[in-house]
């Protein structure tokens, strides 16, 4: 009992430190900043890779084709290699919207990605040189093939970029949650990304931390060059961080309108409010993979890390329900208080992201149980990776980016 005392101790004292000296990762509170009417709109292209993703099309691109945008904006649709008929569906749903004043699609393909790309960033890249060729757009919009974006969500992306001289805007999606396995992992997924991603963290011009939700990511054009992506992150699996990563050191804009550059490239990321993800994880398998195929590269395919985010995670949320339990079975009236309180931080500190979610309270105290699957998932993450199979999505398998051509 002494030695699961002290360990609850340790786990109280992480809690009391995360909530106070994690940039406050736990409020859901950073939305769109204040925001404002450029003088003139600028030019916007629209990148959507896209693979095998027939099923979802038909609730997001429409959503994009009928934007209420002032300024000049395209769509350029990517089809990487699809075996699902993903182009020809695009087209079909541009053409009904071209009647009603829908803007202009492009569809097109880049073939089979060369040695060292991951298939995304290779889309991405053969769109970011379609819109170069085709249009002077002073800004891309990257987004997913899974995202709906309600009619002025690209005017509002826009607005808070030019007012704020932001390189980079980015807005996580709300995701998907109506099964029961969505409604139990999927908060704690967001919630999860934001503790290692404190998003007021990553709006500091002059903190490290970068991070970006790449299912939405409004991206100025001289930035990207700058930071030459997608080349510089062409093997990146995270894609979104790497991103948002190689513009935060680029250097960037200074102040809106004055054109100066001043130090890093200034980034923003924050939760969205009318951008949603209609692709269905319905059981707990599809979660599984959705997380496992990327946990590992999290962890930069260190063991060492591993076994620290193990231990950690175990101290962190497993201990303070043990020690809870323990306490009450045992009467050990300290076990029990401060196990307790370090559980009731932990449900506290969740609570704003299942009201985000609109989910009912009173999954704030299973967050333990579902960082045992999390916790399972990233070890299943490594033992795949080990086995050769790496990060799989869509029938493509990404090795080590050390070990990658």
């Amino acid at each position: 009992m002494t030695v699961l005392l002290w360990i609850a101790v340790a786990a109280l004292a992480v809690w009391v430190w995360l909530l106070l000296g994690q940039g406050f990762f736990w409020r859901t509170d950073v939305r769109l900043p204040d925001r404002a009417d450029p003088p003139s709109w600028p030019s916007v292209a629209v990148v959507v890779p896209a693979r095998d993703e027939a099923e979802v099309l038909p609730l997001s691109l429409p959503s994009l084709l009928t934007q209420d945008y002032p300024g000049r904006a395209e769509v350029f649709l990517i089809d990487d290699g699809s075996g699902d008929g993903t182009g020809e569906l695009a087209r079909e749903l541009a053409a009904r919207e071209a009647g009603r004043g829908g803007l202009p699609l492009t569809v097109d393909s880049p073939g089979e990605p060369e040695p060292g790309w991951t298939g995304k960033l290779w889309a991405v890249r053969h769109g970011m040189a379609l819109a170069r060729a085709r249009t002077d757009a002073e800004y891309l919009l990257l987004t997913d093939a899974d995202i709906a974006h309600e009619p002025d969500s690209l005017r509002e992306l826009v607005r808070a970029a030019t007012s704020t001289g932001a390189d980079l805007v980015s807005q996580m999606a709300r995701l998907r949650v109506a099964t029961f396995w969505e409604r139990l992992v999927v908060p704690a997924f967001v919630y999860f990304f934001a503790q290692l991603y404190p998003f007021r963290w990553v709006n500091r011009p002059r903190c490290r931390t970068a991070a970006a939700a790449g299912g939405c990511v409004l991206l100025r054009r001289e930035a990207a060059e700058r930071a030459r992506v997608p080349e510089s992150i062409r093997q990146a699996v995270i894609d979104d961080v790497a991103l948002a990563r190689a513009v935060k050191r680029s250097g960037a804009a200074g102040a809106p309108g004055d054109g100066r550059r001043r130090g890093g490239g200034r980034i923003w990321l924050g939760l969205a409010e009318r951008v949603d993800s209609v692709r269905p994880y319905p059981g707990l398998g599809e979660l599984w993979r959705m997380v496992s195929r990327s946990a590992y590269a999290q962890l930069r395919h260190s063991p060492l890390l591993l076994v620290g985010t193990v231990v950690g995670l175990a101290v962190i949320y497993l201990a303070p329900p043990v020690a809870t339990c323990a306490g009450a079975l045992t009467e050990h009236g300290a076990l029990f208080a401060v196990g307790a309180a370090a559980w009731l931080m932990m449900a506290g500190s969740y609570l704003p992201m299942l009201r985000y979610y609109r989910q009912t309270v009173w999954l704030a105290p299973l967050l333990p149980f579902v960082a045992v699957l999390y916790l399972l998932m990233t070890v299943d993450s490594a033992v795949r990776h080990h086995r050769g199979h790496g990060a799989a999505w869509k029938g493509r398998t990404y090795r080590r980016p050390t070990t990658a051509p």
